[in-house]
């Protein structure tokens, strides 16, 4: 069993290309588009809390 969990792992890190862009991100890598949206909710999160104060 953990054989092929490992087998598994492996394979998905190696097929899985964080860098690669992709067409449903508008062009940006997972990577970029992660830290992109990441800093979106940051900035939403403060404009919310900024209008409830």
């Amino acid at each position: 069993m953990r054989g092929a969990r490992l087998k598994i792992a492996t394979w998905v890190a190696d097929f899985y290309n964080v860098k690669r862009r992709h067409s449903a991100n508008d062009g940006l890598s997972p990577v970029t588009f992660e830290r992109q949206m990441i800093e979106k909710r940051q900035a939403t999160s403060a404009l919310l809390r900024a209008a409830v104060a």
